[in-house]
């Protein structure tokens, strides 16, 4: 019997969305198929330290969220001899020792922009998602915006502001911000997901504030064209041909003005989700195939979510945006679509893996100097 496939489950973060994930990474350990995987908990706390944590105590503790544990042994990612990254301790003690896979449960910036892609790429170790370059330009909603148009995907109108301009001079950014737009409009930050520090803006004289706001969680803020629309979104998963899921709609419940933070996560009655979403034949046909064009356009791999809006007017599909690691709770819509899809949750993850270990396997074969 071969020994199982070591992998590393890495949640919390330092992003704004830090209790997101660990509702997102209960899930995945609870779901992980445990006659494949052996599972390691490790921890990323506010502050940024890695911490491995007891499965035997998160499984016994069981709830929707995991808790990190004050007293869990410190370890670091490195590189190891024969190009296998592993995770050792930082002072005495032992450490997880080698992983052949890092499943990165994972949301926010510091997170899912490229930065824990990089380090585990440092690491030659295997990762659940899409690389450095792919994970960078999603997370930007700018970048992300850009090459989907370039792709021919439509957009919204929209301007991108940036914290020196605003505070440079408020009032003149915010002028700048309202060229061409009529409200509402909506304010961004553009490197947080999870409708962090998003506002929807009624009347010009509360953009300052908005944009004041934003700009706490971003250096860049996007000031978005309200749309009267509906807000669809798609599943993608690698694969040959790509898996491209039934759409699903969200409903934001009428005491929310739309599908906020507090929506999402903290009221159980914040929105209710038609799945699969009510679109005629045609419509659902042109979402999931401008879903696969922005998962190429943007050189995905793995999983991606991408969201769009659905002009009630016009009838025209915006893409909003992607989000290549999409939430993972009891409640998160990537695993529901999927499943909706025909395919489950436990082999949802396995899939992940499995594709992850392939891109590694292919990419540590290529040449790294001319022989």
């Amino acid at each position: 019997m071969t020994d199982k496939i070591r992998v590393a489950v890495l949640y919390g973060g330092r992003s704004g969305e830090h209790e997101v994930s660990l509702q997102s990474a209960a899930s995945v350990i609870r779901h992980l198929d445990r006659t494949r995987f052996e599972v390691i908990p490790v921890s990323i706390d506010k502050a940024g330290r890695w911490q491995w944590n007891d499965l035997s105590l998160i499984e016994a503790r069981g709830g929707p969220a995991l808790a990190i544990a004050e007293d869990a042994p410190e370890i670091r990612l490195a590189p190891r001899p024969g190009g296998e990254g592993g995770l050792l301790p930082v002072a005495g003690g032992s450490g997880p020792g080698a992983v052949d896979v890092v499943f990165p449960v994972l949301h926010g910036p510091l997170c899912e922009d490229g930065t824990v892609q990089g380090l585990l790429e440092l690491a030659e170790v295997a990762y659940v998602g899409s690389g450095v370059l792919a994970s960078a330009v999603s997370m930007d909603k700018d970048i992300a915006k850009r090459l989907a148009a370039l792709a021919g995907i439509p957009v919204a109108p929209y301007h991108a502001l940036t914290r020196q301009a605003f505070a440079r001079d408020p009032a003149a950014a915010a002028a700048r911000a309202r060229e061409g737009l009529t409200l509402p409009v909506f304010v961004k930050p553009c490197n947080m997901g999870s409708s962090v520090g998003v506002h929807k803006v009624k009347a010009w004289d509360a953009l300052e504030a908005a944009l004041a706001d934003a700009f706490q969680y971003d250096l860049k803020v996007l000031v978005e064209q309200g749309i009267d629309a509906r807000e669809i979104e798609v599943a993608v998963l690698e694969g040959e041909p790509l898996h491209v899921s039934l759409a699903s709609e969200l409903n934001p419940s009428p005491h929310h003005d739309f599908y906020s933070y507090e929506a999402k996560y903290l009221d159980p009655d914040g929105a209710t989700v038609d799945l699969p979403a009510r679109l005629e034949p045609a419509e659902m046909d042109r979402v999931r195939g401008l879903a696969a064009e922005a998962f190429a356009a943007l050189e995905c791999s793995g999983l991606a979510r991408v969201d769009f809006f659905l002009d009630r007017q016009g009838g025209g599909f915006f893409f909003n945006e992607i989000n290549t690691l999409p939430g993972f709770t009891a409640i998160s819509m990537y695993p529901k679509m999927m499943e909706a899809s025909g395919v489950p949750y436990p082999a949802l993850l396995s899939r992940l893996i499995d594709l992850a270990l392939e891109r590694h396997r292919l990419r540590h074969g290529l040449k790294r100097e001319r022989l």
